[in-house]
């Protein structure tokens, strides 16, 4: 496999598939890249195609039509609709799980009953399709509680509720108003965990996994963690007070005994885990697994990758693990999230963005775009809610974090957002 070139395929458009694109780019094995759809910073790497994420059928006759060696699942989305089923049955490589593996992201419950066989350390939580039978179980419990949309909700299905109103509002939103759409028809209600959240990352193929590497994000839209969830608004990598010791811990206890029991269940799992976990005073507990690279966590953990990143993803494609050791930089980074007024709500599209070269030219800094898009006049304007990743890699913390905030400033729009704490946590 090493000595053969390759035609890779991969699917998204987001900052995370910027940043798997620039990534890809480098390896010296590969010889095509198609990026589906793609945004406008990815078609400066390959070329994009106008497929979406999730037409399953598309992407397997572009697969077949251009001879593609590997399939790069990006968003969580494809997998969840069966995108490596549909690849198995093509005989197209694909480093991502199956469906029923995916049920790992797709379904919150099921990660529920998965801990719970596996023993692995979680928040007790009980599923519920009843909004009366979730209002007595909130109340019975009483605050801080967590209500989470069971489906799949764009990283934004998840209200930390500080009041008993707060998680009855939480519950009636997603049940009864469908503020989630059919991800929030089920609810998983659970126990709220103290301490500091970061995010593991392995590959994992069978019950074996090799650890990737680690960031911390912050979810929340404001400094200071304040306001509602988002998908994510700014990560840091590596986390302060999780190292590789930790990190390898943190495997053994939270993403092997799931690996077993998936394995066990006839259902093993292929492809990158990203298991989000708490730092309690107990240790770690898992939060939730997601079951490809998290967003903006890939953009900072990426930018700190010296080794080849093709080979790995093909070889857990082909259902082995790549002995070659993953090798970071020493430098830290930062990503932080710009983005579009309104945001978490509906977006406000449509403002022309400046800046972007000149950010680029900054020393260390590199901005993967998101929800951007042409518009007729040639010029790059937002297109959704987290438009840009503005990252940047320093000697330290410090360093990475005044660099990515030169950048920030060096890019305009009309209402722009973004927080101005991202990595204070890890000075």
């Amino acid at each position: 496999m090493r000595e053969k070139t390759m035609r890779v395929l991969l699917v998204g458009s987001g900052g995370r598939e910027h940043a798997l694109a620039a990534t890809l780019a480098r390896s010296p094995l590969l010889t095509a890249l198609f990026i589906a759809p793609g945004n406008p910073g990815t078609a400066e790497l390959g070329v994009n195609v106008p497929i979406g994420a999730e037409n399953v059928p598309a992407l397997i006759t572009f697969a077949k039509e251009q001879a593609i060696d590997l399939i790069v699942p990006g968003p969580e989305a494809p997998l969840v609709a069966g995108l490596a089923d549909a690849c198995a049955k093509a005989n197209i490589a694909c480093a991502g799980p199956t469906q029923a593996a995916a049920r790992l992201e797709g379904s919150k419950s099921f990660t529920k009953e998965i801990c719970y066989a596996a023993g692995i350390p979680t928040a007790q939580g009980e599923r519920f399709t009843s909004v009366e039978s979730a209002l007595t179980y909130v109340r019975e419990r009483g605050a801080p509680i967590v209500v989470k949309a069971d489906g799949l909700a764009a990283g934004k299905g998840v209200v930390v509720a500080q009041t008993v109103a707060e998680a009855e509002d939480a519950v009636r939103e997603m049940m009864t108003q469908g503020s989630m759409g059919d991800a929030g028809k089920s609810v998983v209600i659970e126990d709220c965990l103290v301490g500091e959240e970061v995010s593991l990352f392995a590959f994992c193929s069978g019950e074996s996994a090799v650890l990737i590497g680690a960031a911390q994000d912050h979810k929340r839209i404001g400094d200071g963690d304040t306001g509602p969830n988002t998908g994510g608004m700014g990560a840091v990598s590596p986390p302060r007070g999780f190292d590789h010791a930790a990190q390898e811990d943190a495997l053994d206890l939270l993403v092997r005994p799931m690996l077993r029991e998936m394995a066990h269940r006839g259902t093993p799992f292929r492809g990158v885990i990203f298991a989000g976990l708490m730092l309690t005073d107990k240790g770690p507990q898992l939060i939730e697994y997601n079951v490809r690279f998290g967003d903006p966590e890939a953009q900072a953990l990426l930018l700190r990758l010296t080794s080849d990143l093709l080979p790995a993803l093909k070889a857990l494609a082909d259902g082995k693990l790549d002995t070659t050791p993953i090798t970071f930089s020493d430098n830290a980074s930062i990503s932080i999230v710009m983005a579009a007024q309104n945001y978490p709500g509906k977006p406000l599209t449509g403002a022309v963005i400046s800046g972007i070269e000149d950010a680029n030219a900054l020393e260390g800094v590199k901005v993967f775009q998101a929800g951007t898009q042409k518009n007729i006049s040639g010029e790059t304007v937002v297109s959704g809610g987290r438009v840009l990743a503005v990252c940047a890699l320093g000697k330290t913390v410090k360093e990475a974090q005044e660099r990515a905030y030169a950048g920030v400033k060096a890019i305009t729009w009309d209402g722009a957002q973004y927080r101005t704490d991202i990595g204070n946590r890890a000075l």
